[in-house]
């Protein structure tokens, strides 16, 4: 600041000492206002500024006497106590803090009063009861140089200390997951991972440090479907979950199935930043279901394919051959008498020959032939690609000297031989399994011509060609006369109740008598008589159950078996739908059974009828079900209700474990698939309760009810009506 003091004189004159004296004080007086103007005014701008944050804050700040009283407090303070600042000064820090903090923050105060400074947690109750986290720090108050209280400053840090808790509680639980975790950075080219769980380790082999910064393909290998691998990747790049079960590898070089879950993670503005592996190893479950598989298409003891293995792999091989104008043979192979072993050295040296039969067998076929058990001492060969009957001759002779050499079991030696029966495929064959029952029944035919020795089936093992023409005749009057019958076979629940009948076909000729449908009706299928015939059964059926609802008997189900060739007619769905209709019959009273090969063969178009059936409501069954490997692998595609599980496994069940264990394996993988399970020839008690403990759903045998007419089902009916 720059200024003048002037003097005036009454003349011109220069101010003498006395004269600067004055004017000198005058302006120190001045100059000591001014400064002191200055002073104040920058201590009200330090006040105000001081003031201004004090009050505006975001965080508690206060000071505190050195008794720790509130001397000051800002908004915030109220905020976070429930208390206003009129009511918070005065009162001791300790009046809003537990009583077990209490000596902890008087210590801190006592600190910051020598001039320390503290930065601590602390819990605060407000006046409603709610806990507030609060990050403290103390500092000295300094007046004069000398400590007059505590200033302090208190941040709430409540949710962040929640979310900490949260991070780590989650990072414990990803930690000690059974699964392994893998996390991926999705901003980073090629992916690479971040974080990999102990699971991870644990299930790959690969350590932390050699999984980060790596790309998920690293545990891929030459097994990885390639199929789904790029679903992973299509997902990947679409930015959406995915669910997959692929073969990936451990450190070792061993594969491990893997049941992968992909997810994005997205940020608040929906963009994805990362993405989340759950890994889960199946590989103990894969190993028990190919286990499972394996001993339904197998035979235990001598691990060859069993009987319905065999016929899928007849009907595919048949189908093949067809095409490119070569035949098959079917070799029947039976034991001569191998029951007097089981029967004098026990079941334990007659298996040890079977397993020695079935490794003589194996060695004597070429590799495109199948060998197979079909129970006790038969088993069954296919000949594929076959030219020259002279091929099947050199193959059977083949055999029987390599069976007919010594066994030597537990230091005995054993003499055995073979009857062998051989059916081959000719241009009229239409169902390649007749050839199974053809070879069966040339093999009788061996053997009566002395055993040790093989015989070629001919027709004359049936009927003659006179006889089956007198046979079709007979059957042809029977369709135009209406001369069958149907027996209804009763099917049984858990409870004892009736859970509906299967119908069964009679035919009993006006002289002839009874013939047996084993008879007639695979001469119907050659013959294209099954058509009416079904059409026949179908209907009667229908018009019964409808007779028994009328007569006050109950909404019966009942379970018609349909033949392939009426399955595969383009017109079935129609007829069916026509006959429901005529008889008034509702459909989920109509249940109908089919055998695994109708299914094999067309199976696109035998799954879309299947699919038909559901939408009318018609129930699906599948009839004689065999637990063969294809029906481990696509039965879970099939819209079906109900399974029935082949007699031959219930024969056995109380003499065979293995038997047993298939039966319950069934049972089981039926109902996971939500499927009911039927037990088809159920003959004895035990058979019964060994099926009941293993949760079977319903039972047929004669055990429980044998076929009967219509009129003794109304009596069988009202007898577990009165029962109950």
């Amino acid at each position: 600041m720059v200024g003048t003091i002037a003097v005036y004189y009454p003349r011109p004159s220069t101010p003498s000492g006395a004269d600067t004296a004055p004017i000198e004080k005058a302006a120190g007086l001045l100059a000591l206002a001014i400064e002191r103007f200055q002073v104040r005014r920058s201590l009200e701008e330090s006040e105000q500024r001081y003031r201004s944050l004090f009050t505006h804050h975001p965080d508690a700040v206060f000071t505190l006497d050195d008794q720790g009283c509130f001397v000051t407090a800002n908004a915030t303070c109220a905020a976070l106590t429930g208390y206003s600042v009129e009511e918070i000064l005065g009162k001791p820090f300790t009046f809003f803090i537990t009583e077990q903090d209490t000596t902890r923050v008087q210590a801190y105060i006592e600190t910051a009063m020598r001039g320390g400074i503290d930065r601590y947690e602390l819990t605060l109750k407000d006046r409603a009861g709610h806990l507030h986290v609060l990050e403290i720090i103390h500092l000295p108050m300094m007046v004069n140089d000398t400590i007059k209280g505590v200033h302090a400053l208190a941040q709430e840090v409540t949710a962040a200390r929640e979310q900490e808790s949260r991070l780590r509680t989650l990072e414990r639980s990803v930690e000690a997951s059974f699964n392994g975790i893998l996390i991926a950075d999705a901003e980073q080219p090629d992916l690479p991972i971040i974080y990999a769980n102990k699971a991870c380790t644990a299930v790959t082999g690969y350590s932390q440090e050699e999984i980060l910064g790596k790309n998920c393909r690293f545990l891929q290998g030459p097994e990885s479907d390639p199929a789904v691998v790029q679903l992973i990747r299509s997902s990947i790049e679409a930015k959406r979950e995915v669910n997959v079960t692929i073969c990936n590898y451990r450190k070792d070089g061993t594969p491990f199935w893997n049941d992968l879950y992909i997810a994005p993670v997205r940020d608040h503005d929906g963009r994805v930043t990362h993405f989340v592996g759950v890994q889960h190893d199946i590989s103990k479950h894969k190993a028990y279901e190919a286990q499972l598989a394996y001993h339904a298409s197998h035979d235990d003891l001598t691990r060859l394919p069993n009987r319905t293995l065999f016929e899928e792999a007849l009907l595919k091989q048949f189908a093949t051959l067809r095409q490119c104008k070569k035949r098959l043979a079917v070799l029947f192979v039976d034991l001569d008498d191998f029951k007097p072993i089981n029967d004098n050295l026990g079941h334990a040296v007659g298996d040890q020959v079977l397993i020695e039969v079935a490794r003589r067998l194996n060695n004597a076929v070429g590799p495109e032939d199948t060998v197979a058990r079909m129970g006790g001492d038969e088993f069954v060969i296919m000949q594929t690609g076959i030219d020259y009957e002279s091929e099947v001759i050199d193959l059977v002779e083949r055999l029987l000297p390599m069976l007919a050499r010594p066994y030597r079991i537990e230091s005995q030696e054993l003499y055995l031989t073979a009857s062998v029966g051989i059916a081959i495929s000719q241009e009229d064959t239409l169902q390649p399994q007749t050839l199974i029952q053809q070879a069966d029944m040339a093999m009788y035919k061996a053997k009566q011509q002395g055993r040790n020795a093989y015989e070629w089936f001919t027709r004359a093992f049936t009927d003659t060609v006179s006889e089956r023409m007198v046979l079709r005749n007979d059957l042809q009057e029977a369709i135009e006369r209406e001369e069958f019958a149907l027996h209804y076979q009763p099917l049984i629940d858990r409870e004892g109740n009736l859970d509906g009948v299967e119908a069964l076909l009679r035919w009993e000729h006006p002289e002839k008598g009874f013939i047996s449908p084993a008879r007639f009706i695979p001469l119907a299928e050659t013959t294209g008589q099954i058509i009416p015939i079904s059409e026949w059964v179908l209907k009667r059926a229908c018009l019964d159950m409808q007779l028994l609802n009328q007569q006050g008997l109950g909404e019966i189900r009942v379970a018609v078996n349909l033949s392939p060739l009426q399955f595969q007619r383009s017109s079935f769905l129609a007829n069916l739908r026509q006959t429901l209709l005529m008889t008034g019959l509702p459909a989920e009273q109509l249940s109908l059974e089919l055998t695994e090969g109708i299914l094999m063969d067309n199976t696109e178009g035998a799954i879309d009828t299947l699919h038909a059936l559901r939408s009318m409501h018609v129930g699906v069954s599948i009839d004689d079900f065999g637990t063969g490997y294809s029906s481990l692998s696509y039965l879970k595609h099939l819209p079906i209700s109900t399974v029935k599980i082949d007699r031959s496994f219930i024969n056995e069940l109380n003499n065979s474990e293995d038997d047993a264990a298939i039966v319950q394996g069934i049972i089981s993988m039926a109902h996971h698939l939500g499927l009911k399970v039927v037990a088809e020839g159920v003959e004895t008690e035990e058979q019964y309760q060994r099926l009941m403990s293993y949760q079977c759903d319903i039972f047929q045998g004669y055990g429980l009810a044998k076929p009967m007419p219509l009129e003794a089902l109304e009596t069988f009916v009202m007898g577990l009506s009165r029962k109950e």
